[in-house]
């Protein structure tokens, strides 16, 4: 069996600056959605899921689990000496990260690149195109062929390499899923996917920052 590689990208340059341009000040909130790639503890590089509120009105996020631990600080990849927020739980079985982002130090929105979220959608069925936005390959699309093994995981042809860690799988404009690996060789092996609609049911199940999550343009909490 080829070895299963997880996706995320360790920081080798602790000052390595990533260009200048959309840089905001220290003022201004950051926009971060589905799509943006973040700075885990300053170790390691990922994509966030989607982000939202939960039943308490915090903002928060999601990521992969294996991206970093609680208490490890987030930052945005173009501005790392900026906190915007703590990885607060994880949830192994599920390889999931919940953000509770810095009042005021992001600007959730529901567009990054070629990719819109407005709201969790069904988990994919056998030959559903999908498509996901990651840091490292940006936005590609291919056929999945589902949860086939009945673990709330889907085996998808889509180009993911390191640094795609979390990235949001959707159809449409439904965020189906999380990027959490990939087999063999980025994208020549199929990238596996966990199903969005069991992150946020285990995420709701053991309650806390995250409970009742809900993205940004959905109007009630995902059940």
């Amino acid at each position: 069996m080829r070895a299963r590689h997880v996706a995320a990208s360790a920081v080798v340059l602790a000052g390595l600056v990533v260009g200048s341009g959309g840089i905001a000040s220290a003022a201004d909130p950051v926009p971060v959605g589905g799509g943006s790639p973040v700075v885990i503890a300053d170790r390691s590089i990922c994509t966030v899921t989607a982000v939202g509120t939960d039943d308490a009105g915090r903002s928060v996020g999601l990521t992969a689990g294996h991206c970093g631990g609680p208490g490890d600080a987030v930052t945005p990849e173009f501005d790392r000496d900026r906190v915007v927020g703590h990885i607060v739980r994880v949830l192994p079985d599920y390889d999931t990260a919940v953000i509770e982002f810095d009042a005021g130090e992001t600007l959730p929105v529901t567009t990054i690149g070629e990719t819109t979220i407005t709201g969790v959608g069904a988990p994919p069925s056998f030959a559903d195109a999908v498509c996901k936005q990651g840091r490292s390959t940006g936005r590609t699309c291919g056929l999945t062929v589902g949860d086939v093994l009945g673990t709330q995981q889907a085996f998808s042809a889509l180009c993911v390499g390191q640094g795609d860690s979390g990235a949001p799988v959707v159809e449409g404009d439904a965020v189906i899923g999380m990027v959490n690996a990939y087999l063999g060789v980025p994208c020549v092996g199929p990238a596996v996917v966990t199903t969005m609609e069991s992150i946020v049911h285990e995420v709701n199940r053991t309650g806390g920052t995250g409970a009742g999550f809900r993205p940004v343009g959905q109007a009630v909490p995902v059940s």
